[in-house]
């Protein structure tokens, strides 16, 4: 057999008339954005609309990316001149593109002083983050720096090698202000609540430990909008790098998966230049907090309650969980519990929003696997669940369906599934979880054992007895009749 040759430069010619290249000479590009956290979701969202800009004549919006830990994603970059292809699907559609925006990919430990650098560059005026939750290094509960981390101690000891995001953009910023440079804006693209002031938090924590004037200057000048970010971007494996090498012709080791859907929401608010984002489908707004809230409570919330109790029932993707009738019905009751906790802007209708989230879901060609949303749900599960239970609990209102994702939540992490399937509980408190456990072996120990975790659940909760008795109640279903049974259940009528 014949191996294809590697997307790059030299093969870009080689691809079929239908997929869309970026039409554009690459050689003009500047480096106008540096991303942190350079992995999947950056490459299929806010580097496309960079390449529109680009498509559109704006040149200076070339991307440098940064792993903040493995080198793996320049491995797979690199070699192909850091082209990659973005495949939408939905059903039997499908639309192949060529990204041609990202300039250079660098691994921040190991090229800290160059990375630095570019982002203290005059020509960088964004610098983007998709690090998720856990990159930030900030307590859930609070949203204030987790000082004990060993990587924040490090950087507010010193930033000659910052090991944090908000350290690099501290060092880089640093630099600025002494070139007599303004400095740029920071966008936070994770799904966190108030993203933007989080990062901003962080930084001018990390900025006052070592220059008061440097804090003061970031305060005044710098710019950290608020965003929320929408597509589903499941992983990609070997099978997929291969199946599309036999479609094109070309092998991409880099490609990524996703579907035709995409969404950013940006807070008008900019220390310097910005592409024309409202000419690129971009909504700029004054407050992001609504599309914000509604994203993470209704997509996020619905995902996380699909991954644990799925996976806990063996289900490995999205669609096939709701396929089944009393999974869908899971997700209405669901969606019922999560809306009534909303304040949607002027332009969120929720019930069409409810229907286009279903068809998504439901979306058989993304193959969007229930163990990759399962991971870190220490971090995710604060803003997801347990702020809009909080919220109903404090008006007096049943919180079923989000109570059973949080105790399925609490399930996944004995490391086994119903069928006594052995699993990973990938997640940075993990560790933690696990002692906390050890030697809990009913519901009401379980429970009370993982609600004493202030890092997750906030006081509200964890000595509410209403919201306590309801995890008992259905971790102890969970626990003897397994999740499948429990939905099952739940619905037969």
């Amino acid at each position: 057999m014949t191996l294809a040759k590697r997307l790059s430069e030299s093969t870009i010619s080689l691809l079929p008339e239908h997929v869309l290249r970026p039409g554009y000479d690459r050689k003009q590009l500047r480096t106008g954005v540096v991303h942190l956290g350079i992995g999947a979701f950056h490459r299929a969202h806010q580097a496309v609309y960079f390449d529109d800009a680009i498509r559109k004549g704006d040149m200076r919006w070339g991307i440098v990316g940064a792993s903040l830990r493995s080198a793996s994603v320049r491995e797979s970059l690199v070699p192909q001149d850091c082209l990659y292809s973005v495949i939408a699907r939905d059903g039997s559609d499908e639309r192949v593109r060529i990204i041609g925006a990202l300039r250079d990919v660098m691994v921040a430990q190991q090229d800290t002083d160059a990375l630095v650098n570019v982002m203290a560059a005059p020509n960088t005026h964004l610098v983007t983050l998709t690090v998720t939750e856990k990159g930030y290094h900030l307590d859930p509960a609070t949203g204030k720096l987790i000082e004990g981390s060993a990587d924040v101690i490090a950087d507010l000891s010193s930033l000659a090698q910052p090991r944090t995001a908000a350290g690099l953009i501290v060092a880089a910023l640093a630099k600025r202000k002494a070139a007599g440079l303004m400095p740029f804006t920071a966008i936070s693209c994770d799904n966190l609540p108030h993203n933007g002031q989080r990062l901003m938090n962080a930084v001018l924590a990390i900025a006052h430990n070592h220059d008061a004037a440097l804090h003061d200057w970031v305060a005044q000048y710098g710019a950290f909008p608020e965003t929320m970010v929408d597509r589903i971007v499941p992983a990609t494996d070997d099978a997929a790098i291969a199946a599309l090498a036999k479609r094109i012709g070309v092998e991409d080791r880099a490609m990524i998966r996703t579907e035709p859907f995409l969404q950013w929401v940006v807070q008008n608010k900019f220390a310097g230049e910005r592409p024309a984002l409202e000419d690129l489908g971009v909504q700029l707004t004054d407050s992001v907090a609504p599309w914000e809230e509604a994203k993470l409570r209704m997509l996020n919330g619905a995902h996380s309650g699909i991954a644990y109790l799925g996976a806990l029932a063996g289900i490995e993707f999205v669609h096939e969980f709701v396929a089944q009738p009393a999974g869908r019905l899971f997700v209405e009751k669901l969606w019922d519990e999560s809306a009534a906790t909303l304040s949607p802007p002027s332009g969120l209708n929720i019930d069409a929003y409810r229907n286009a989230l279903i068809q998504r879901f439901s979306n058989a060609a993304l193959q969007h696997r229930t163990r990759q949303i399962a991971m870190d749900g220490s971090q995710k599960l604060p803003q997801r669940l347990l702020a809009p239970i909080a919220a109903r609990l404090k008006r007096q209102l049943p919180v079923e369906m989000q109570a059973l994702a949080v105790a399925a939540w609490i399930r996944w992490q004995s490391g086994k599934d119903d069928a006594g399937n052995v699993h990973v509980v990938d997640d940075p408190l993990a560790g933690v979880i696990a002692a906390k456990l050890q030697g809990a072996l009913n519901a009401q120990s379980r429970v009370n054992a993982v609600l004493s975790m202030d890092a997750i659940f906030p006081a509200s909760l964890s000595a509410n007895p209403q919201f306590r008795s309801i995890l008992v109640v259905w971790l102890d279903k969970l626990m003897k009749q397994g999740s499948h049974k429990v939905v099952e259940e739940l619905f037969a009528k």
